[in-house]
């Protein structure tokens, strides 16, 4: 076993949610072999073809990683490893912190085809697929933001990619709906947490009222400016924000996770010219932790 790679118990616990081989079209490869393959390329940023020939034939590694990430199959496995770890108990609901973090993109990133891309075999758009790839340009070059919700235990629980301009507010909503776990004993999926913290990026009047509809508690700080609009409104600006300055202090754990998943090379920097493609590597660096013990 090669440093980086799945270890046993790893393996045992990802095993039984991985695709059924030996369907139409032949024999898949070992998925051990080609899933390490995977996590050392996420986990290095190197180029797939200068893959280490223990993996196999880098080709056949890429395929299938771009395969998952068309289908949605990354996102259903990381549900599945979530469910298994709340059914654990190992899932800290009574925090969840939202934030964003942005990736430079590499110039192999850029020229993607401006035709849509399909999914291999199906005549079917890949799910996450954007027709601007994610990408935004910025002074500094291309850029692209992955919007994340993290729990308390410092593990990502949903995220979101967008090119590099785009705000944070606006993004919040569709964060929060993406959290989603299932319960293997029955019923509904769990998809509010307890609690959720923001930096004041995320304060305003749309995202509130969405938590508040949701009866999500939460802690966001109101920047000076609204709140001068509010006071200077009157009793037309609405009650002033409730804010727990203890609870605050815990919105740390996510910027942690943003640092946990950026420990991965390939989604610190992003080389994949597709957006679905990006998405999946960010998919399986989060599956990797959520492995971990």
């Amino acid at each position: 076993m090669g440093r980086g790679d799945l270890t046993h118990a790893e393996w045992v616990r990802l095993e039984p949610y991985l695709p059924a081989s030996g369907q139409r079209g032949g024999r898949w490869n070992d998925h051990r072999k080609v899933i390490n393959g995977i996590l050392f390329r996420v986990r290095t940023g190197i180029p797939w073809r200068d893959l280490p020939k223990r993996f196999g034939r880098w080709k056949t590694v890429y395929e299938r990683h771009r395969r998952w990430s068309a289908d949605a199959t990354w996102d259903r496995i990381l549900r599945a490893v979530q469910a298994d770890a709340d059914l654990a108990g190992r899932i800290d609901w009574s925090m969840v912190s939202v934030d964003s973090t942005s990736c430079r993109a590499h110039q192999h990133a850029a020229g993607a085809r401006k035709k849509k891309p399909s999914v291999p075999k199906k005549r079917t758009t890949p799910r996450h697929h954007r027709p601007d790839e994610g990408l935004g340009r910025s002074r500094g070059g291309l850029t692209c933001k992955i919007h994340l919700a993290g729990e308390g235990g410092c593990r990502p629980m949903a995220f979101l990619i967008t090119p590099g301009q785009w705000g944070d507010a606006p993004q919040m909503i569709g964060v929060i709906e993406r959290i989603r776990v299932p319960r293997p004993e029955g019923g509904h999926p769990r998809t509010r947490p307890d609690h959720l913290g923001g930096d004041k990026a995320y304060s305003s009047r749309r995202n509130r009222r969405y938590l508040r509809r949701r009866k999500i508690k939460h802690t966001i700080p109101e920047p000076k400016d609204q709140r001068a609009n509010r006071k200077r409104r009157g009793s037309k600006g609405g009650r002033p924000t409730s804010f727990d300055s203890a609870k605050y202090k815990r919105r740390n754990e996510v910027e942690r996770t943003i640092n946990r998943l950026k420990n991965f090379r390939a989604v610190a920097t992003r080389y994949d010219k597709r957006v679905y493609i990006f998405h999946g590597t960010v998919a399986a660096a989060a599956i990797r932790l959520w492995l971990r013990p």
